[in-house]
């Protein structure tokens, strides 16, 4: 019975440590998963960033066109207004000089 009694207390404590061991293991397990969690969400979230990015960049591409087409209309307007205000005025000289 002496003997007894130190093998079965080694025993509980050998039970005690494995419970332990596997609370712990669960743990590691458990943040992991939420780390790897967080982590694909992170990726998604900047995946999404660059996609807005890219479309934000070529509608600004797109308006910075926009307007230099526009301003390059006006100018080609205003040079046709030019040369039709040099004609007339030609033509206005002609006709006084006849």
């Amino acid at each position: 019975m002496k003997f007894l009694t130190p093998i079965a207390l080694a025993a509980l404590v050998l039970v005690g440590c494995d419970k332990e061991k596997a609370a712990i293991e669960d743990n590691k397990a458990n943040t992991k998963n939420a780390l790897d969690t967080q982590k694909t969400a992170v990726n998604a979230a900047a995946k999404e960033a660059t996609k807005q990015a890219d479309v934000d960049a070529k509608v600004e591409k797109a308006r910075i066109e926009a307007i230099k087409v526009a301003a390059q209309a006006q100018l080609d307007a205003e040079k046709k207004k030019a040369d039709a205000q040099a004609a007339f005025e030609k033509a206005k000289v002609n006709a006084e000089k006849k």
